[in-house]
């Protein structure tokens, strides 16, 4: 029985934690692995899933100076297929969330953003530095221009991670309100199922929606930011 909100994102259920991390991340890349295996001698029909998805996010990618860099789209189109595979296995009832904590997507966000950070430093730190002051700026400006723009530099992994995570947290703790006083109408046998009903089954639709969205928008201002890559 959940003590408070907040504990239906408690990683601890009926098995150890390392049990369940462990667990958790041998079928999620096993199931990829299996989809997009080129082992086969014909494609199966299966590999063709992700297809749709490999494309949007690969033709998103390839709009911005993301497809100047090198190794860039092979990343960020597996990103996309793991986020979304993470996102909708957290809508499993009994099953541990693992997008909704910041641990998870700071993992992903603070690297990547990183590693385009110091791809610019060490392809060219005159540029880099440059790019900080906007162009025709006044003079007696620039220093707080420059503060500003390096703030904004410095806090997108910050608020890269926390959208993903509190979008995720929110619908999965709307689920769970409309999940606790459906088991209470089913107890009392009130006439409020027949309205609790719809409006979940209708939500736990629109969460799978936002899911995809959510995994789309983290990827997408990843790609946004190579646009700032020094060239």
């Amino acid at each position: 029985m959940l003590t408070d909100i907040f504990s239906s994102f408690d990683p601890i259920i009926n098995y150890s934690f390392y049990f369940n991390r462990l667990r958790f991340w041998a079928l999620t890349l096993s199931s990829l692995l299996l989809i997009n295996s080129s082992y086969w001698i014909t494609p199966s029909r299966a590999s063709f899933l992700p297809s749709p998805i490999i494309t949007i996010i690969y033709t998103q990618s390839s709009r911005t100076a993301g497809h100047n860099l090198k190794g860039f789209n092979n990343i960020l189109t597996p990103l996309f297929l793991l986020i979304i595979t993470v996102n909708l296995t957290g809508l499993i009832p009994y099953r541990f969330s693992t997008s909704s904590h910041l641990i998870f997507t700071i993992r992903f966000g603070f690297p990547l953003w990183g590693a385009l950070i110091l791809s610019s430093l060490f392809y060219s730190f005159k540029k880099f530095t440059a790019s900080l002051l906007p162009p025709g700026a006044p003079d007696w400006l620039n220093p707080f221009l420059v503060l500003v723009e390096t703030i904004r530099i410095l806090v997108r992994p910050l608020t890269l991670s926390f959208r993903l995570a509190a979008n995720i947290s929110a619908g999965h703790i709307v689920i769970t309100l409309l999940g606790i006083f459906l088991s209470r109408a089913l107890i009392i046998l009130s006439k409020t199922i027949l309205l609790i009903l719809p409006v979940q089954t209708g939500y736990i639709m629109f969460e799978v929606g936002i899911c995809l969205i959510q995994a789309y928008i983290f990827c997408l201002l990843i790609s946004l930011y190579a646009d700032d890559h020094v060239h």
